[in-house]
């Protein structure tokens, strides 16, 4: 190969591999993304509320008289029954989006089924969002291998999370978790896969309101 070829195609393999550098940067970019959330649930949360707080674990409250309420979801369970969320006015409600092929909604599963159990009898229920499953038979492994008792509407397409404004505490990604207070108002939110203590840091403050 002459001096000329050589020098000719040392800057194509050059270009060549910092396209891959780009590609892998991207890459593991978008993996770290994932550890906490699987995706966007495509609500944006804009709006610049300042009435937003955001505490070191991640959560964002409101606090009481400040507000948004919640709207109405409402269709049909997993398991095919009638659900609506205005049936449990006057209860704390814990909303949670989740999907069987999102892994931080995995992670999480046990946590919330266990939270559930300590706390179900002090007037606070769960109901489940499941989304972009394509079939109700994937979400009904998924709660037979967590163990998962609450009832989950069945949202494949996402339109139920579409109903929360911009600008308020919008469930953004899946999994998202939201605590309603007893008069259907968004009261905190986590855009992440919770442990029990968090969760239970989320409800707990709630329940003590009058």
């Amino acid at each position: 190969m002459s001096a000329a070829s050589s020098a000719f195609q040392r800057p194509n393999r050059t270009k060549r591999t910092r396209r891959r550098a780009v590609l892998l940067t991207a890459t593991a970019a978008a993996a770290a993304l994932t550890v906490t959330a699987c995706s966007s649930g495509g609500v944006s949360g804009g709006g610049g509320d300042t009435n937003f707080v955001t505490g070191n674990n991640g959560v964002d409250t409101v606090a009481q008289g400040k507000r948004t309420a919640a709207p109405e979801l409402s269709g049909k369970t997993i398991d095919g029954k009638s659900l609506s969320t205005a049936d449990y006015k006057g209860k704390v409600l814990v909303l949670n989006v989740w999907g069987s092929w999102c892994s931080p909604c995995r992670a999480e599963a046990k946590n919330l089924q266990t939270v559930y159990d300590q706390v179900k009898g002090q007037g606070v229920e769960f109901v489940g969002l499941n989304t972009r499953d394509a079939s109700t038979t994937l979400a009904k492994s998924f709660e037979k291998e967590f163990g998962i008792t609450y009832p989950s509407l069945f949202d494949p397409t996402g339109k139920q999370m579409l109903r929360f404004k911009k600008g308020t505490l919008n469930p953004q990604l899946i999994p998202s978790t939201l605590v309603i207070d007893r008069d259907g108002k968004i009261a905190a939110r986590a855009l992440q896969a919770l442990s029990e203590d968090t969760l239970l840091g989320m409800i707990k403050p709630v329940l003590a309101e009058k």
